[in-house]
C-alpha cells in the first residue's frame, strides 16, 4: 500500500513594489495498492509461449506452473496497479463507506504486449491470493466491480472443448479483439471463481463456487453455482484478486473481520451465510 498527498494554496504578499502571489502544494491524500509480485524477468515467457507450454497439460499439471509464473512476477505491469471499489451501506440513516482494491483484469501471465488470462482451480487461486495478501471476491463484490468497470464487454460463450488450454487461449484472443486496446477496469469477460457460504453447506464435498459473466444489460449469465467439483476449470473462469485490507469509514480492517461483523458484512456479501473465507489447498 502506498500513500501520497498533494494540496494547493495561494498566498498573497504585498510590499512597496507591488503584490506577489505564491502558490504552494498542500494536502490531497490518495492511497494506492500494488500487487506485491516481484519484478518480471525479461526472459519469462509471454502469454503466447506459455500457452504453447501448457497446451497438452491437464489441470493438475497446469496449476503448479501457473502459480510459479505468477508468484515469480510473470504478470503484465498493468495488472499490478489495483483499482479502488467504493461501496456504501445505510444503517439506520447512517452511511457507512468502504473501499477495497481489486486487480483491473483477471490473473494473466506475460507482459503488456503479450499476455494471456489463465483460468485455474480455486486451490491454485487461493495459493496465489494467500501469497499476495489477497482474497477471492464474493457475489456482491462481483456485481459492484461490474458496476464500477470502465470497460464492459459482451460475453462470448464457447461450446466445444471448454476445459482445454487451446480454448483458453482462443477465448483470450476473442476478449482482446473485443477490448481493442482500451485500458482500465474491465468486466463482463469471465465468470468469477468466488467465495460463498453455499460451498460449506453443499452436501457434496470439494465444491467450487462461480458467478457472473455479466451481459451488457447488467444481468449475469452465471447464477451463483456450486455444481462443479473444485478441480473443474474451463475457459470461462477467471480469477480476480482483492486486497484483503478493507478501508471501512477510514479504518483498515481485514476482510474476514468485516465478514464476521453482522452489519459490516453487508458491504461485501449479500448471501444469507457469509462465513466461507477461503479455499483449502
Amino acid at each position: 500500500m502506498f500513500s501520497y498527498c498533494i494540496f494547493f494554496a495561494n498566498f498573497v504578499v504585498m510590499n512597496a513594489k507591488g503584490i506577489y502571489i505564491f502558490s504552494l502544494l498542500f494536502l490531497s491524500c490518495t492511497t494506492t495498492h500494488k500487487l506485491s509480485v516481484p519484478e518480471r524477468h525479461k526472459e519469462a515467457p509471454g502469454g503466447n509461449s506459455f500457452y504453447k507450454i501448457i497446451g497438452p497439460m491437464k489441470w493438475n499439471e497446469r496449476d503448479p506452473l501457473i502459480v510459479k509464473e505468477i508468484l515469480s512476477g510473470n504478470v503484465p505491469s498493468f495488472l499490478r496497479d489495483m483499482v479502488p471499489i467504493r461501496v456504501k451501506l445505510d444503517v439506520n440513516n447512517k452511511i457507512i463507506v468502504a473501499t477495497y482494491y481489486v486487480i483491473p483484469d483477471y490473473l494473466s501471465i506475460g507482459n503488456n504486449k503479450d499476455f494471456a488470462r489463465v483460468p485455474m482451480t480455486p486451490m491454485a487461486a487461493q495459493q496465489i491470493a494467500d501469497s499476495l495478501h489477497c482474497f477471492l471476491p464474493i457475489r456482491k463484490m462481483v456485481d459492484d466491480i461490474y458496476a464500477a468497470a470502465k470497460i464492459k464487454i459482451e460475453p462470448v460463450p464457447l461450446l466445444a472443448f471448454r476445459d482445454s488450454a487451446l480454448i483458453f487461449w482462443h477465448h483470450n484472443l476473442i476478449i482482446e479483439g473485443q477490448r481493442n486496446g482500451r485500458k482500465g477496469l474491465i468486466a463482463g469477460i469471465k465468470k468469477d471463481v468466488v467465495l460463498s457460504g453455499k460451498i460449506s453447506r453443499d452436501g457434496r464435498p470439494n465444491r467450487e463456487a462461480i458467478y457472473g459473466w455479466h451481459k451488457l444489460d447488467g444481468k449475469p449469465i452465471q447464477p451463483l453455482y456450486t455444481g462443479h467439483i473444485n478441480w473443474w476449470v474451463d475457459y470461462s473462469h477467471g480469477i480476480r484478486l482483492v486486497y484483503r485490507t478493507i478501508i471501512v469509514d477510514g479504518k483498515p480492517m481485514d476482510y474476514i473481520d468485516v465478514l464476521k461483523d453482522p452489519i459490516l458484512r453487508k458491504l461485501l456479501c449479500d448471501e444469507d451465510d457469509c462465513d466461507f473465507y477461503r479455499y483449502s489447498y
